[in-house]
């Protein structure tokens, strides 16, 4: 079977592959700055979505009508499920990495702070316009953090674990999520409107292109160490080679644990 990837949960189809290696500690100081500032921007565009009002994705749906029904801020709600479904990732063996404890602790924090100094949107052209705001920062956040490849956050990690442990396809384990945390959300009281079905169809494409594009490319020559780069007219016959077009997460140091 294909080791599955992150990136599996944007689309069900053939993707471009993680292409950053770290193998230098300028390498590893990069991905920190990558996750952090992903994490961050991941938290200011849920602010900006929810402020919308026009509708938000699943799990935020979820949490807006958790929400609604307690009284709790939208950050301390974000953290509390996190949390929660990190608790699902104990039977399907899912292993928590840095990453993930990082996504858990920081989006939620942000998201708070932001909805306290932004204010809630009336105008229609003044909703479209922070929706969409909103929508195309997500997309750099998650190209960001996701090609930073410090481990899935826990929502993902939930769809990745069902894919091990049980089989399912990343598409149904997806869709089969997402359909009951967004029916379990709009009974709450979540936000759920136009903006729900625009992130749907959108975020998908819209992140397979941030992350090839934001993600970098290093030759394997670079790495300390590492044996030069072996051009096809040196190769012999049949023998492997690696180059800087190799996917990162086709080697054995990038797969998810």
């Amino acid at each position: 079977m294909r080791p599955v990837h992150l990136t599996d949960w944007i689309v069900d189809v053939p993707h471009p592959r993680l292409p950053l290696t770290a193998r230098r500690r300028r390498d590893h100081l990069e991905r920190l700055a990558r996750l952090a500032t992903g994490l961050v921007l991941y938290g200011v565009a849920l602010a900006l979505m929810v402020r919308a009002g026009i509708g938000l994705a699943p799990w935020d749906v979820l949490s807006t009508g958790i929400v609604a029904q307690t009284g709790l801020s939208y950050g301390v709600v974000v953290v509390a499920t996190s949390v929660l479904v990190l608790l699902a990732w104990i039977p399907l063996r899912q292993r928590v990495r840095f990453g993930t404890v990082a996504n858990t602790i920081t989006i939620g924090p942000v998201a708070d702070v932001v909805l306290r100094v932004l204010p809630e949107q009336t105008a229609w052209w003044a909703q479209g316009l922070t929706f969409a705001l909103g929508l195309a920062l997500l997309a750099v956040a998650s190209g960001l953090y996701i090609s930073a490849d410090h481990g899935p956050g826990p929502r993902d990690g939930l769809m990745l674990g069902l894919n091990r442990r049980l089989g399912w396809r990343i598409g149904v384990a997806r869709t089969v999520i997402e359909v009951t945390v967004l029916a379990i959300g709009w009974l709450l009281g979540g936000q759920v409107g136009i903006g729900t079905a625009l992130e749907a169809l959108l975020i998908g494409p819209m992140v397979a292109v941030t992350i090839p594009a934001l993600a970098r490319r290093r030759p394997a020559a670079e790495a300390p160490g590492a044996p030069p780069a072996v051009t096809p007219a040196e190769a012999s016959p049949g023998a492997p080679t690696r180059d800087s077009s190799t996917p990162v997460a086709d080697l054995p140091e990038a797969r998810l644990p």
